[in-house]
């Protein structure tokens, strides 16, 4: 079993039109789809926005799914300043920006007693990852993304996460995911199409992005499956 959630409907209905002998349950009020997808038995879910939701999805799914690796997949905004529109931020680790205990001599994003900083994906999904964006035909890169419960939309904020965490984009789930992954031993691997550059002002239409992004991701996530 392999789980799979979004943050939006969109982003999971490719998913959906390709997966077979579907079914569904709901726990705490998200839907859990089971079925077939690229040969393998998939659980997939919408989160829903912010680092909260994203969390209580992931946690959910390791309890009642026992599956063997998590994926994420979702949009970003670009922080690094040559990416653009549609390029894919392949994880290397996330962390969470947002996190704020500078006050007792932590770090920046810094989760009090914990091991971690930066919660690393898994290096074997990571490289299907790549490989399955190689042969998408997709521009990516790798490295770390910024998770926080804010939309990042002004070149100030934007400039203080790069330059702070180095991140190569953020977003409002993916750290809180990893976090739970992390803690539960899972394999899980963190795949971000962009949406816009806030440093650089580069953007798309929403409504044309989407659905270029949702089947850039689809495409990337399907490849994953087959190599897992």
């Amino acid at each position: 079993m392999i789980t799979i959630i979004a943050a939006m409907q969109e982003e999971i209905d490719l998913y959906l039109s390709k997966m077979k002998q579907e079914t569904q349950i709901s726990y705490a009020g998200i839907t859990f789809y089971r079925g077939l997808l690229a040969g393998k038995e998939i659980s997939l879910a919408v989160c829903g926005i912010g680092k909260v939701n994203a969390a209580m999805c992931a946690q959910l799914a390791i309890d009642h799914f026992s599956p063997q690796a998590l994926i994420h997949s979702g949009v970003a905004g670009g922080l690094a300043p040559d990416l653009k529109p549609l390029d894919l931020v392949i994880a290397q680790s996330l962390v969470e920006h947002d996190m704020d205990t500078t006050h007792f001599g932590d770090p920046l994003g810094q989760i009090p007693r914990m091991k971690y900083f930066d919660f690393p994906c898994d290096p074997t999904l990571a490289e299907y990852a790549k490989q399955s964006a190689e042969e998408a035909g997709a521009d990516f890169r790798t490295g770390l993304i910024a998770s926080g419960d804010q939309f990042v939309a002004s070149h100030e904020k934007a400039d203080f996460l790069y330059s702070q965490f180095h991140a190569c984009a953020c977003e409002m789930e993916g750290a809180a995911i990893a976090h739970v992954c992390c803690l539960n031993e899972l394999p899980f691997v963190v795949i971000r199409a962009i949406s816009d550059n806030a440093r650089t002002g580069a953007f798309m239409q929403y409504e044309q992005f989407l659905s270029q992004a949702a089947a850039l991701s689809a495409q990337t996530v399907m490849g994953i499956l087959e190599k897992i």
